[in-house]
């Protein structure tokens, strides 16, 4: 009869290391039994070794978050991806639920690496973040609406459950930051709401820690099983594959062992590993507007059980050729309406007439509005130069050289240059690489993985120079970017606002230099405006460029937005939509851009920057 696998070792056990029932010239005679590698040159225990497969597990099996599993759940090939016995005795905690639809769901993989592990007790003690919340104790903050929630100060005041917190923790997130501390409060409240705060400043974490603790608790109907179409609780918008990218991996952070599961779908990848993702049950789904409509007309998901619904860069779907398909997906699906979900609409720039077509999608909603901090204050050297097209690219050189003259460079110090378009950017990445620059560039034809592939080796640093179009000006959270060149100006103020948000974030120190020319000329008065605006040095030429510029062209929907990204519509007097009004609220008192120190100024290129100037390389 042949042994099994576990027979075996234990014969070998015996064979070697068993009282001696016969002589060695007998047991040398017997044949010798299969050892594992991983079992052999190590002393035998008398330990019976853990199943292969079935079997109920023992007792100590899992043992929560502190003691050792008595071996590996899903048998010896199976690698650990997270803490050992992390998953807690069953409930909530321990995502394995059915809760997704998803029957074969596997371990969940430790989205923070070895990081999970530290002392939890310790983490709020450690200001490791690198987010300077100095920077934020004077942001001026506006809401508007009806019985506005009061904000919290501290994490401690916010009830998001026990896995939640321990995330806040493992993240070492310290303190809220100033769209945190109020936009957690109003969306645990129930309420809809349009928030409109910097880049960099949190607003991920705002709009999703309050939904995946919305799930933990909320008692939904059964979703059907068996069926191929998935039915999330949750829908997450965003204009970019990057950024979906980037939200689905913050989000498994926030949501690791919730047993809230959450799924990305984008364009330009195969569709069929995101259906397999989806086969395994889905709570959270992360997607681009094209890939969702795609999905939602092959019946691979259904919104009828959207509870929770958030639009990350909101401005851009609705104004950049986005809204037929966010109103298909919000008005002219299966979706509940307004007032049966609860929505929630965030961008670093709000202009009036986007708020009017958002306005469509909220019920009873709060808009909140938070001080730029990063893009356009004087956390960022915002620096404007007069260059013709011709000489673009020696400029460039010679602000590289200078770079690299002191020090500033390499995977600590980043440089991101935009360009307006595809065949700029292909080209530009060229001469940088042929002159001895390591540089990548991303944009729009280029293929998914050689996007993913750009970003990676430049977030490592292999390749600390980034060519991009407007691809990479929204919402990208890229650590390290100490400089960021307007190469071509945009045509919007909003977009160089969020091209140069990249830089200065999380309450850091940046630096932000644009090439003008008589090309940019509808740029020049919002421009100069912005700049005054943040306390920067706003050039004679420039201001005399703005003087001669009508009325400042540029698209420059700002107005009336001042220390804002955007202010609520319905406070303006033509606005006359029926119970569009609602009560002020908030702050917005203080004057935080007063007394900047922006002087001096780039000198001959040699040696930094005039006195005076706290840049990006300090």
């Amino acid at each position: 009869m042949r042994n099994s696998w576990a027979d075996s070792v234990e014969n070998v056990a015996t064979d070697n290391g068993g009282p001696s029932g016969g002589s060695g010239a007998s047991a040398s005679t017997r044949r010798s039994s299969y050892v594992p590698p991983h079992l052999r040159n190590k002393p035998m225990t008398a330990e019976p070794l853990a199943p292969l497969h079935g079997g109920p597990p023992s007792g100590n099996d899992r043992s929560g978050f502190n003691g050792p599993t008595s071996g590996p759940r899903w048998g010896g090939s199976r690698p650990d991806y997270g803490r050992q016995g992390g998953y807690g005795g069953g409930g909530r905690g321990g995502g394995w639920g059915g809760r997704g639809g998803g029957w074969g769901r596997e371990r969940e993989v430790n989205p923070f690496g070895n990081d999970a592990d530290v002392d939890l007790e310790q983490s709020f003690d450690q200001e490791n973040t690198g987010i300077n919340f100095d920077a934020y104790e004077d942001i001026p903050v506006e809401t508007s609406g009806e019985n506005v929630p009061p904000p919290v100060n501290t994490f401690a005041e916010i009830d998001l459950g026990e896995a939640a917190n321990l995330n806040i923790r493992r993240c070492k997130y310290v303190k809220p930051t100033p769209v945190q501390r109020y936009a957690i409060p109003i969306s645990l409240a129930g309420r809809d709401l349009m928030a409109c705060a910097q880049t960099g400043s949190g607003k991920t974490a705002a709009f999703c820690f309050p939904i995946i603790s919305g799930i933990m608790r909320g008692d939904f109907p059964q979703r059907p099983h068996g069926s191929r179409t998935v039915f999330p609780l949750a829908l997450i918008l965003s204009p970019t594959r990057e950024l979906s990218m980037q939200i689905h991996e913050e989000a498994k952070k926030f949501s690791y062992q919730t047993g809230v599961r959450v799924v990305v779908a984008y364009g330009g990848a195969p569709i069929n590993q995101q259906l397999r993702e989806l086969e395994r049950g889905v709570d959270i789904l992360v997607a681009t507007p094209g890939r969702l409509v795609d999905l939602l007309e092959r019946a691979k998901v259904s919104l009828q059980m959207i509870r929770y619904l958030a639009l990350d860069e909101a401005d851009r779907m609705l104004d950049m050729g986005f809204e037929p398909q966010i109103r298909r997906i919000v008005e002219q699906m299966d979706m509940p309406p307004p007032g049966e979900r609860q929505t929630m609409l965030f961008s670093a720039t709000f202009p009036k007439e986007i708020q009017r077509l958002a306005s469509d999608f909220l019920a009873n909603y709060i808009f909140l509005a938070v001080g730029r901090v990063g893009s356009s204050t004087d956390l960022i050297v915002q620096r404007v130069e007069f260059v013709h097209d011709v000489d673009k690219r020696s400029h460039l050189m010679d602000l590289l050289h200078a770079q690299m003259a002191n020090g500033v460079h390499g995977k600590h110090n980043l440089t991101l240059v935009f360009v307006e378009t595809k065949k700029g950017a292909d080209a530009l990445e060229h001469w940088l690489c042929i002159n001895g620059f390591p540089a990548t560039a991303i944009h729009g034809d280029r293929t998914q993985q050689e996007r993913e592939q750009a970003l990676r080796t430049f977030k490592r640093g292999d390749t600390p120079i980034l060519v991009a179009t407007d691809v990479a000006a929204r919402g990208l959270d890229i650590p390290h970017v100490s400089h960021v060149i307007n190469f071509d100006l945009p045509n919007d103020i909003d977009d160089y606002v969020h091209r140069i948000g990249r830089t200065g974030r999380a309450g850091k120190t940046g630096l932000a230099t644009a090439f003008f020319n008589d090309g940019n000329l509808s740029m020049a008065k919002p421009l100069a405006d912005l700049m005054q605006e943040a306390n920067q040095d706003v050039p004679e030429w420039l201001t005399r460029y703005a003087s001669r510029s009508s009325f400042g062209g540029g698209r420059n929907r700002r107005a009336g937005g001042g220390r804002f990204g955007g202010r609520d519509f319905r406070r303006d007097s033509s606005y006359n939509r029926s119970g569009g009004g609602g009560g002020g609220g908030g702050g917005g008192g203080m004057n935080y851009y007063d007394g900047g120190n922006s002087s001096g100024g780039y000198g001959n290129y040699s040696g930094g920057y005039g006195p005076g100037v706290t840049s990006a390389w300090d």
